[in-house]
């Protein structure tokens, strides 16, 4: 059932790991947060909630711009080139091909974020990130599945850069809303996926409420997906006209 997006998906792989431009970046990206704390760090006393709440807030980060630069060359990439409805001439479903290409960026974000992660244990050890990071995968989805959406909608790499470039502004809008505005959404805030991780990773959420979380994070990524294979559907999207 799922090998002909598991095929789509190794394909677009194997072409990310080709690309030393983007691997470098999205390393850059990944490693940004740890290097910024490990500057902060000299300056800020060692326990301090402060630094705690900016390592979370480049984690989220992390699982945004992780896969940015495949997101980009997967749909908008191919658009440009004139290589994406070659791919849609064989006898592959749209949706497979949406699935494949989200696979692929998944895998991606998911590195990105585990290499934010294990930089941040070596810099801030005594921050408890580790035993968190099974339940920042969800937001790894979501991240890959609307980065997979707005590639749809632009014709250009350029224009996909633009638009991903402000979609990483995202999870940091929630970490401050989550540190500067906490009484204030912490009623609600925590079913609101990227928002609800910023408490999940100060650990202020039950075992209930990381469930609906992740729950509500899966559907949203689901509704992103469904949504990108609709735009596949549309004949503007496959001639980029």
């Amino acid at each position: 059932m799922l090998t002909q997006p598991i095929v789509i998906a190794r394909k677009e792989l194997r072409d990310a790991l080709r690309d030393s431009r983007s691997l470098v970046s999205s390393l850059f990206y990944s490693l940004m947060g740890p290097v910024t704390m490990l500057a902060v760090a000299a300056a800020v006393p060692k326990g301090s909630p402060a630094l705690a709440a900016m390592a979370s807030v480049f984690v989220m980060v992390s699982a945004f711009s992780g896969g940015m630069s495949v997101a980009i060359d997967t749909v908008a990439g191919e658009r440009e080139r004139r290589s994406l409805l070659p791919l849609l001439l064989n006898p592959v479903l749209r949706a497979d091909v949406v699935l494949g290409k989200w696979l692929a960026v998944c895998a991606f974000s998911s590195a990105g974020l585990a290499i934010n992660v294990a930089a941040f244990a070596l810099v801030l050890p005594g921050a408890g990130m580790l035993p968190q990071v099974p339940l920042l995968l969800p937001l790894c989805l979501l991240a890959a599945a609307v980065e997979v959406l707005i590639s749809t909608w632009c014709r250009t790499v350029k224009e996909a850069h633009t638009y991903l470039s402000f979609l990483v502004f995202l999870p940091m809008m929630a970490g401050m809303l989550g540190v500067f505005f906490r009484q204030g959404v912490e009623a609600w805030g925590w079913l609101i996926p990227v928002l609800g991780q910023q408490f999940e990773l100060s650990g202020r959420l039950t075992l209930l409420q990381s469930g609906a979380l992740f729950l509500m994070t899966t559907i949203a990524a689901a509704l992103a997906l469904w949504a990108a294979g609709n735009r596949l559907e549309q004949d503007d999207v496959v001639y980029g006209n």
